[in-house]
């Protein structure tokens, strides 16, 4: 690895995700976030393959999506993922969303995943394989700078009356 972004997943904005305000629908940031979860999933061999064979899934436990800048129809979509911390169970990450053409930022999705035994439905250590993937992952991208998006808390931001 060079880059320290993982660049998994590129989308193109279908017509169906325009809304009655002309951009991109809110619930498809998130389908299209989602789809980049997928790819991260798929990277670290924890796909659908994966919970076929062992009955065992991830779950997001907490979302967060930032909208920075509205796309369009057409407009072209790529992604990148940054592992903030792992545990033996658990992922916290944060996608950006980026018009792959002229390189601005339109969306952020911070998450926190859960690794599932789907029988159970209870939490269930990360396979050891996937564990090592992604921790390497996140070894390799801890000299970057937190994204400013991480950790926010929503609520109105009032103005100090002094």
């Amino acid at each position: 690895m060079t880059d320290p972004l993982l660049r998994l997943h590129t989308e193109t904005v279908r017509p169906e995700w325009i809304d009655y305000n002309g951009h991109m629908n809110v619930a498809y940031y998130v389908l299209a976030f989602d789809h980049a979860t997928d790819r991260l999933l798929d990277h670290a061999g924890l796909g659908i393959a994966y919970v076929r064979e062992t009955n065992r899934s991830v779950f997001v436990l907490e979302m967060h999506v930032t909208y920075e800048r509205e796309v369009g129809e057409g407009d072209p979509l790529a992604f990148t993922t940054r592992i903030l911390d792992i545990d033996a169970k658990r992922v916290h990450l944060i996608h950006a969303m980026h018009h792959a053409g002229e390189g601005w930022l339109a969306a952020t999705n911070e998450l926190v995943l859960m690794h599932i035994d789907l029988e159970a439905r209870r939490s269930c250590p990360l396979p050891e394989s996937a564990l090592k993937t992604l921790t390497e992952i996140h070894h390799f991208q801890a000299a970057l700078p937190m994204p400013p998006q991480t950790g926010r808390v929503i609520g109105l931001k009032r103005r100090s009356s002094a």
